[in-house]
């Protein structure tokens, strides 16, 4: 597939969840809204993560299909307004390699197709499928500035369960 070397911006509201669905995995974006503070869990320490408003929280799955968007929708649910933490395993546990989606919060994140899902305690990197290796998304004020975008289907839904 070909990527766009070049940037794209789209409105995103805090109401909203901005889907990003190529062939083999989908990415689900929403804005981080007025929270603040979101935990990160790791094998020895807790990491407060103080996010501005329009900070995204990104989510990758390695299927797509309609179970997989209802599952992104009710994972983002979780961390922003349910408020649970961000869990990152250590390396080589078992689970990285059984988990269907996985989730970044931060001002950028960047798909890496090279990385074991679930162990970067580094919130600027998310594992991804290969389509949407090097996709870079930085949140604004408007929504979401992408660049090195495949060729795939975007889409904005309601953010609700």
């Amino acid at each position: 597939m070909n990527k766009s070397t070049s940037s794209r911006d789209i409105s995103l509201l805090e109401s909203e969840m901005l889907l990003l669905r190529g062939k083999a995995g989908i990415v689900a974006i929403v804005k981080a809204g007025p929270h603040g503070q979101y935990f990160l869990e790791t094998e020895t320490e807790e990491i407060v993560l103080g996010l501005e408003p329009h900070d995204l929280i990104v989510a990758s799955a390695f299927s797509v299909d309609e179970k997989t968007e209802k599952g992104l929708k009710c994972v983002l649910f979780m961390i922003r307004e349910i408020r649970s933490p961000l869990i990152v395993l250590p390396k080589n546990h078992p689970a990285s390699a059984r988990l269907p989606i996985v989730v970044s919060a931060g001002k950028k994140t960047v798909l890496n197709c090279n990385i074991t899902p679930g162990t970067h305690p580094n919130q600027e990197v998310l594992c991804g499928s290969n389509e949407f290796d090097s996709l870079e998304l930085t949140g604004t004020p408007e929504g979401v500035q992408i660049k090195n975008m495949p060729q795939c289907e975007v889409l904005k839904v309601n953010f609700d369960i």
